[in-house]
């Protein structure tokens, strides 16, 4: 693959990633980035214990690995490894980041797994981890705005793999050679079909990115040896653009590091569509005379995109709810969970909630519909009208189209800062919380070493010494 003579596109994309430069990310998107890295981080570590997880660390520990990268909670493996580990963490409790584009929405923060693995393993600097980060939120959001795969039966992480490669390439600091053939090669091998996300939900929900994160570092790798990919992955016969997304135009050259100030995080443990109809459901709540043992029928109308994935449409019944897996991904459980405990965190999916009698009878209870002028708003919206009739007859209604998180009402600091307490608790002393926070907060005059240092004393397990109240909040 020749960069220097008719560039193909995979190589103008590559010449992107390589141009990218720390001081081109405007102090909006530098302060997003470490709320980003702080909020991923804290997701990860509250999901330390979950059983899946504890499996994959079982098998990663048995592989082994050159201990070139940390692994949170302790232990060094190899990058890719390392890399999978890391998003299989920030992935499990499923509150991460989101992007919404008109056909598709990812999750951008996937990548940090990626990136840190691949930065420490270079002895890289905190401000190239944050630039090869914003690479991965820019390419990762903006395939997903122009190359939507969803409709032709194919997973969000697809695009994703695009990203993985280029931000894993970019910590290595690699040339733009090398950038376009990791890019190429995990592009080419990681095109993951959405039945992932479709009907009875497995494990892979929630492990679908880290295989992504794991090859996309592998590529990168690859490609520093000096293997190549296939230089057309875009354009050519048989390429993504003919096989899956179709035609569809980038200018790299025109691209800025910005996207990251249109992502938005989780207010609620759950899948990201349901953030504002949970919010509805709360304020019903709220209600004076309102009580979930009185309700006779709850009637959502939402956007489409939310209808087909998490309300009953095209990808499947959500009535069916066993696992977390499932639970995350059924709007009618998680309104029938909130309008009973208020309330949606990682203590609402312990199995014997999940099951319990009276969130499964109410989810039977709830309709959803889709509303064409809702959908009409999305995603610069995410419309929500709840109606809540009582068996005496009396209506409650909430109405909402943002929430604290959404792009319109970016969450601060603090906020961030309280999320992450509120996860890390079990697993990490106030002190070392404090730590954290404050070496992501000042993260451009530190190292990835630093960073990674901490996360290593991080404990595997929760222990009751770790539960005090959580560390003061550091200011922004």
């Amino acid at each position: 693959m020749n960069p220097t003579t008719s560039p193909t596109e995979v190589v103008r994309l590559a010449r992107f990633v390589a141009d990218a430069r720390f001081e081109d990310i405007s102090p909006e998107a530098l302060e997003q980035l470490k709320i980003r890295v702080l909020d991923t981080l804290g997701v990860a570590i509250g999901a330390l214990d979950a059983e899946p997880v504890v499996a994959v660390r079982g098998l990663l520990d048995d592989l082994g690995g050159a201990p070139s990268a940390t692994m949170i909670g302790g232990g060094r493996t190899s990058p890719d490894r390392a890399a999978f580990w890391t998003s299989a963490l920030s992935r499990y409790l499923d509150f991460m980041d989101s992007y919404l584009a008109p056909g598709e929405t990812c999750h951008p923060s996937d990548n940090l797994g990626a990136v840190l693995a691949a930065s420490e393993s270079v002895d890289g600097t905190g401000a190239e981890l944050l630039t090869a980060l914003a690479v991965a939120y820019q390419v990762h959001s903006r395939l997903s705005d122009e190359a939507p795969v969803r409709a032709a039966g194919f997973d969000h992480t697809t695009q994703g793999a695009y990203a993985a490669a280029a931000s894993a390439a970019k910590a290595l600091r690699l040339p733009v050679e090398q950038i376009a053939n990791a890019v190429a090669i995990s592009g080419t091998a990681n095109n993951a079909l959405r039945v992932t996300r479709t009907g009875n939900l497995s494990h892979w929900k929630g492990l679908a990115y880290p295989q992504v994160s794991k090859e996309g570092t592998f590529a990168a790798l690859l490609a520093s040896r000096g293997i190549t990919g296939p230089e057309q992955v875009f354009e050519g016969n048989k390429g993504f653009k003919e096989s899956i997304a179709g035609d569809f135009t980038i200018d790299w050259a025109a691209e800025d590091l910005e996207r990251v100030r249109r992502s938005i995080i989780k207010k609620h443990n759950a899948e990201i569509h349901s953030q504002s109809a949970l919010d509805a459901a709360q304020a019903v709540r709220a209600e004076d005379g309102f009580s979930p043992l009185g309700v006779s029928g709850v009637r959502l109308r939402t956007f489409d995109v939310a209808y087909s994935i998490i309300g009953g449409g095209e990808e499947g019944d959500k009535r069916t709810v066993r696992t977390k897996e499932e639970a995350d991904h059924s709007l009618p459980w998680m309104l029938a969970v909130v309008l009973l405990d208020g309330e949606l965190g990682p203590a609402q999916y312990h199995h014997e909630r999940i099951i319990a009698e009276d969130v499964q009878d109410l989810m039977t209870r709830i309709t959803i519909v889709p509303d064409a002028g809702f959908s009409a708003r999305f995603p610069e919206a995410m419309p929500a009208d709840l109606e809540v009739t009582m068996t005496d007859g009396t209506v409650f209604r909430a109405s909402t189209d943002s929430y604290e998180g959404f792009h319109t009402d970016p969450l601060s600091w603090d906020g961030a800062r309280a999320k992450f307490d509120l996860l890390a608790a079990p697993f990490a002393t106030p002190q070392l919380r404090e730590e954290i926070a404050q070496l992501v907060q000042d993260l451009e005059h530190r190292t990835v070493a630093e960073l990674a240092d901490a996360l290593a004393r991080v404990s595997p397990t929760r222990a009751t010494a770790t539960l005090a109240s959580p560390a003061p909040t550091s200011a922004a």
